[in-house]
């Protein structure tokens, strides 16, 4: 059930084609995460701001890092882009003072040395071409400029995993793999893969749970996911059938331990050539080399 890298295009693009079931999982992680945590805040206290910088939210769907981002560049510019017309409409609609474009992540259509800071959040492992899009990062981005870039653990709710497998096991699947639709920029091997383009790279982990009280708001959570996984069942077993049987599983374990809990690990990492935490130990290297 693995969802292979770069794979699926019109399941992902329908999966985001509106803001309504990103804005229902974005509703579930503020509602039943333990800790509770301000996630873009957090992201974006990774870096230090001047205020004046020039920033490029890049599949920034509906806009859940405007307010943040806007708090820390008083002074700077925003410009939001998505592949999805449907978010960039509803980002128009909810923050009128932010410039919203459609565009290709692979293409973009800025010129060189155009933005101080680029977001990139939750969005690479989506992408066909990596390396290509993070080729186009690097080329619209400062010489001191700054890449930030969200994603979850290839081994984030490995309770959800195993208990996805086993009921695919139960409906007569064989061999099932635990599902993944980050495997193409993880925490594992996104400082690998950001490596090969930025100079200097730094992660930074967020650890937490799920902690649901019933059933229903984990299973809303698997259901919003339908988009992206339902291709990848195994042949024969409808999604209808998988959901009856996970939901099952769900709640015989409320019914018997009073909760159900998914452990989660996301993160962010930041990437620079000779800004942010790089910054003062490039100039000293400069100044070194001037001696």
């Amino acid at each position: 059930m693995t969802i292979p890298p770069g794979t699926e295009r019109d399941d992902i693009q329908k999966a985001y084609a509106t803001d309504e079931q990103l804005a229902l999982r974005q509703a579930i992680h503020e509602l039943y995460s333990v800790p509770r945590t301000n996630f873009p805040e957090w992201v974006l206290t990774r870096m230090e701001w001047k205020g004046t910088e020039r920033v490029l939210d890049l599949g920034s769907g509906q806009g859940l890092y405007f307010p943040e981002i806007r708090k820390r560049i008083p002074r700077g510019t925003l410009i939001a882009g998505d592949l999805s017309l449907g978010m960039m409409r509803k980002a128009r609609k909810t923050y009128h003072n932010t410039k919203a474009i459609n565009l290709n992540a692979l293409r973009l259509p800025f010129g060189k040395k155009a933005f101080d800071v680029v977001l990139a959040n939750h969005v690479l492992f989506h992408l066909p071409d990596v390396d290509q899009a993070l080729s186009e990062i690097k080329r619209i981005l400062r010489p001191t400029g700054v890449l930030v870039a969200a994603t979850n653990s290839l081994f984030t709710m490995p309770e959800l995993d195993q208990l996805m497998r086993r009921s695919l096991s139960l409906l007569g699947a064989k061999n099932v793999d635990a599902p993944s639709v980050v495997a193409n920029f993880s925490l594992e091997d996104g400082a690998r893969i950001l490596g090969r383009h930025f100079f200097a790279v730094a992660r930074y982990d967020l650890p937490g749970a799920f902690v649901f009280g019933t059933a229903k708001p984990a299973l809303d959570y698997v259901n919003s996911m339908r988009s992206l996984r339902e291709a990848t069942l195994p042949k024969g077993i409808t999604w209808d059938d998988f959901i009856n049987v996970l939901g099952d599983q769900f709640q015989r374990i409320v019914d018997h331990f009073g909760e159900l809990v998914f452990t989660k690990l996301s993160g962010v990492m930041i990437a620079t050539d000779a800004g942010g935490f790089i910054n003062d130990y490039v100039n000293r290297i400069i100044i070194k080399r001037r001696k």
